[in-house]
């Protein structure tokens, strides 16, 4: 009796040796480490994009959160419409390429001779405290979407926009200007200023 207690025994303590040998050795209850978040921000991204603001834009709040910020650029004399600018960051990885943008804001411009926006559009690179960015310059007639989306589109004549991405560690932004040529033009300078005094911080 006391023989077959001894062994019982003996096979209980084997089995359950192998069982703690099989936790700490790479059972299924092993410690993991968590991957980040698909979409997180790195921690060596955080930050965000500053900037001067110029004397005479007028700060507007902005329609929605995709839009950080939001000027109005008031008209000159002879023009009937004032000029907006809009500094857009839809998230880390998001927006698209900065080619893909540069085509898009230059085929919102139409030309009144028909010839190809691309042939007219002046397309520059910087480097910006260290950022890079890409600007557009373009007239002509104004045939964006009036809302992303939407079936119905600008329309209108002697217009010029003004245009850059800015990329930083945390995303690209995206920095747009369109009103009136002679508007713009009045402003021209407020927007170069504007840009050169972008910084990641």
């Amino acid at each position: 009796m006391h023989t077959k207690l001894s062994c019982y025994s003996l096979l209980l303590s084997f089995t359950l040796l192998l069982c703690s040998c099989a936790r700490s050795t790479g059972g299924a209850s092993a410690t993991r480490t968590t991957p980040p978040a698909v979409g997180q921000t790195p921690a060596s991204a955080a930050g965000e994009l500053k900037y001067q603001e110029p004397a005479g834009w007028v700060r507007e709040q902005p329609t929605s959160n995709m839009r950080v910020a939001q000027f109005k650029l008031p008209r000159v004399e002879g023009d009937s419409d004032d000029a907006s600018l809009v500094l857009y960051f839809f998230g880390s990885g998001q927006g698209g390429a900065v080619a893909d943008n540069v085509d898009r804001w230059v085929n919102q411009m139409q030309q009144p001779d028909g010839t190809p926006s691309k042939d007219k559009a002046k397309i520059e690179n910087l480097t910006v405290n260290g950022l890079k960015v890409t600007t557009v310059d373009i007239t002509g007639t104004y045939t964006a979407q009036m809302t992303p989306g939407a079936e119905t589109q600008h329309n209108d004549n002697n217009q010029r926009m003004r245009a850059a991405v800015v990329e930083t560690p945390r995303g690209n932004y995206f920095a747009k200007l369109i009103g009136p040529e002679k508007t713009v033009a009045h402003w021209d300078q407020s927007f170069l200023d504007y840009i050169k005094s972008f910084e990641f911080r």
